[in-house]
């Protein structure tokens, strides 16, 4: 017995809540319980490398590189991806990769290299495997992008899971981002990283790691290129990064060091090289789609944990009209289930809950419903019979259903990781839908289990389906969140096949674009937790989760006037706009805070609803290309160093660029430039990059520029679409994408191509076709020329 465990038991009992505290310490010793008997004893472990190389055989794409003691399979795609694995693992099965994964390219062969060892040329990068092992990736010029060196292996002798340990170097210049949500970039410093989802149990901030949603993602960006690497395994894991050092001309360069350590799983990779646009197309292609938000979900949403009633929702939504302010949404939160049980209504408090959601969509309002996976471990509740009748729930390694705690109690768990009961589970959203719901925020799913001590999840012994193949819970964990959003998405298309499905989910892993998007989680009030927000955001993009978003004001405590109105500022232009808070938490309806910050609130309310056409378009070539709405200051220029270290402010689109407060009490502050020609989108003055600048930041508003030559549509007085036109310099042209979204369906826009020339004082906008050059078919307002 741990002594400390031992004095955290007792002090959980007697903090008050004592029925349910006693249910985390019951919960906390049964899960150790469980994982003692279910869990293969680590003994004896057999260290093993490579070896030397023996001999190859060609095959698609690449080929099989066989050494002393493993062999490496190559395969390069059809889509430029480069993928290796050890101990001749493929690319299948994998919960990353959309469908079966991209053909070999056959224009890849395998060949002898010098010194013994064998490379792959590739049109975008070639490969090189030296007789030992290590593999380098470099770009078609030569230059080395990235050196992993052999790896390591240490296997229990009496067999089992085999932990393995992969160091890599990278160029002294890169700069590391990804990994999933991280508090603390988009950059990523040197330190440790873990490759766990975790629910950090109270509102964090930028030091806390890891999060809800980590994903073993690294995009590099280095003067010689740009490229990400995916270590496809969904076991726990570390990542160690060691940023490099230059040597000030002197030659004495210390590379960039990565070390990726996992408790098991296939040791396989995925490399793609290019520019950043093109490795997220990539990624984008081999991971899935991201899933497009129907129109309303990119407007403005409001959520608390504590409405409490119908009256509540009615007495918010009208303050909203009372105020002149657009809203899209209305969240119900935990609180509006019967006793905290999901796909459950309390009647005293919603009694008409369906009644409200149709008296909302009739003013534009659509109501969004929490879903926890947790279930109430109680025959009756019609919830748990039908589950337990289709055999949903994880169990452990004895065949006994597992337990946890949860807001509902004592609790099962779905286990997602099998068809059956993802098919169960989803079929559950009818009941959602005939409440009148349009969309869903998953939470609770990296999954959390309370527990008075120790990993507030499922005991790792907790059996897994796997899709079949069958496993645990360190395999499975990573992916529970991901499996659940699948189960929800595919079944949400079969019940309401002509709506787009509008999901997000508080965990996930590699893939979950596919079905949705996220959001911050439970971010501290504060102005680290402010910048937190877009260090989130921004490193999700940068893994293929194009739209998130934060809880605008913090989850919990009480914002002061200033931080909610510089974080609502913000969150207007971020994918997923949502305030929210905690049911302890201050209030986060505009008008609390004062005239003011009413009056400001309302114009970057409006600011939204204008640029809702832009949002539209982005969405689209977000599922089109990959690219992120929300896109770092070094998007088409990674080799400008200045711009890769700028973490205070961010292009959305490639038209605009935002630089919200991040600090108390800043009016004006210095923004670093891209280059090309800027223009302050309220004072239209003009700002030259590359190079910092500095520029007013009222209270009433963030500096946003444009850039010269973009072409912007927005909503127009009338509420149709126009153009808005920034004229481009002197002897440049411009141009700008437009997809007019038809509704919340699934017809595809045609993408439309705009072009800005200048002559002499005006400005000359046409749509290039494919047959030619047209004049727009919508208004056109020019914007720069003074």
């Amino acid at each position: 017995m741990d002594g400390r465990d031992l004095v955290r038991s007792v002090s959980v009992v007697g903090c008050g809540r004592a029925a349910q505290g006693l249910r985390t310490v019951r919960a906390a010793w049964r899960r150790r319980r469980i994982d003692a008997a279910g869990l293969p004893r680590r003994g004896p472990e057999r260290a093993r490398v490579p070896g030397e190389v023996r001999d190859a055989e060609p095959g698609p794409g690449g080929g099989l590189i066989r050494f002393g003691r493993s062999e490496l399979r190559i395969v390069v795609a059809v889509n430029g991806a480069v993928f290796w694995g050890w101990d001749g693992a493929g690319p299948q099965p994998s919960y990353a990769l959309a469908g079966s994964g991209p053909e070999p390219d056959p224009r890849a062969v395998l060949e002898p290299d010098k010194d013994g060892g064998w490379r792959v040329v590739a049109e975008r990068a070639t490969v090189v495997v030296s007789r030992h092992g290590a593999v380098e990736v470099c770009t078609p010029g030569g230059v080395t992008l990235r050196r992993d060196l052999p790896p390591r292996w240490w296997e229990p002798v009496g067999g089992g899971a085999a932990r393995w340990m992969q160091r890599s170097e990278v160029a002294a210049d890169a700069r590391i981002f990804g990994l999933g949500g991280r508090a603390g970039g988009p950059r990523l410093r040197d330190g440790r990283y873990r490759l766990w989802n975790t629910d950090p149990g109270r509102a964090f901030g930028p030091g806390d790691d890891p999060l809800y949603l980590t994903m073993p993602v690294q995009l590099v960006v280095a003067d010689a290129g740009t490229h990400l690497v995916f270590h496809d395994t969904t076991w726990d894991g570390t990542v160690v990064l060691r940023e490099g050092e230059e040597g000030a001309g002197s030659g004495h360069d210390r590379a960039g060091h990565c070390e990726v350590r996992m408790d098991g799983g296939p040791l396989r990779c995925w490399v793609m090289v290019g520019t950043p646009a093109r490795v997220l197309h990539t990624w984008a292609s081999l991971t899935g789609a991201a899933a497009l938000p129907p129109a309303w979900a990119l407007g403005h949403q409001h959520a608390r944990w504590g409405f409490g009633s119908e009256q509540e929702v009615r007495r918010i939504v009208a303050g909203y009209h009372e105020h002149g302010l657009p809203l899209d949404a209305v969240h119900l939160d935990i609180d509006h289930y019967d006793d905290h049980q999901v796909f459950t209504v309390d009647q005293e408090r919603f009694p008409k809950l369906p009644v409200l959601a149709e008296e909302l969509r009739r003013d534009g309002i659509r109501l969004v419903s929490i879903v926890d996976p947790a279930v109430r471990a109680e025959p009756g509740n019609a919830v748990f019979d039908s589950g337990a009748a289709v055999d949903a729930f994880v169990r452990d390694a004895h065949g006994r259903t597992v337990r946890g705690v949860a807001w509902a109690g004592e609790s099962v768990f779905p286990d997602f990781t099998d068809a059956r009961a993802r098919a169960w589970w989803g079929g559950l959203y009818e009941e959602r839908l005939e409440q009148g719901f349009s969309g869903f925020w998953h939470d609770m799913n990296e999954p959390t289990s309370f527990s008075a001590f120790g990993e507030p999840t499922l005991p790792r012994s907790a059996r897994h389906a796997l899709e079949g193949r069958g496993g645990d819970h360190r395999e499975g964990h990573n992916v529970y969140a991901l499996c659940m959003a699948r189960a929800a998405y595919e079944e949400l298309r079969a019940l309401a096949p002509q709506e787009r499905p509008f999901l997000f989910s508080r965990s996930g892993w590699a893939g979950l674009q596919r079905y949705g998007g996220t959001w911050s989680g439970d971010v501290a009030t504060g102005w680290p937790g402010l910048r937190a927000s877009l260090s989130l955001v921004l490193g999700l993009g940068l893994c293929g989760v194009p739209y998130s978003g934060p809880d605008v004001g913090g989850f919990d405590g009480s914002p002061s006037p200033e931080l909610y109105l510089r974080w609502f500022q913000l969150g207007a232009y971020l994918p997923l706009f949502r305030t929210h808070a905690g049911l302890r938490a201050g209030r986060r309806e505009p008008w609390e805070f004062g005239a003011e910050v009413l009056e400001h609130a309302r114009v970057a309310l409006l600011e939204r609803r204008r640029l809702l056409p832009y949002f539209l378009t982005l969405a689209h070539l977000a599922r089109r290309t990959g690219a992120p709405y929300v896109r770092p200051l070094w998007w088409g220029a990674p080799e400008d160093r200045a711009l890769r270290d700028c973490e205070d402010a961010f292009l959305l689109g490639d038209g605009l660029l935002v630089a919200p407060v991040l600090d108390p009490g800043v009016r004006r502050r210095a923004v670093r430039l891209p280059r090309g020609r800027w223009y302050d989108t309220v004072t239209e003055e003009v700002h030259e990059g590359p190079g910092r600048v500095v520029v007013d930041a009222p209270l009433s508003r963030i500096p946003v520029l444009a850039r010269a030559g973009a072409v912007v549509p927005v909503r127009g007085a009338d509420g149709g679409l126009e153009l808005e036109v920034w004229a481009p310099a002197r002897g440049r042209t411009g141009a700008g994408l437009v997809m007019a979204d038809p509704g919340d369906g699934w017809e595809e826009p045609e993408v439309e191509r705009y072009v800005a020339r200048r002559h002499g004082g005006r400005v000359v906008v046409t749509r290039d076709r494919e047959d030619g050059v047209a004049e727009p078919p919508y208004p056109v307002r020019v914007r720069g020329l003074g």
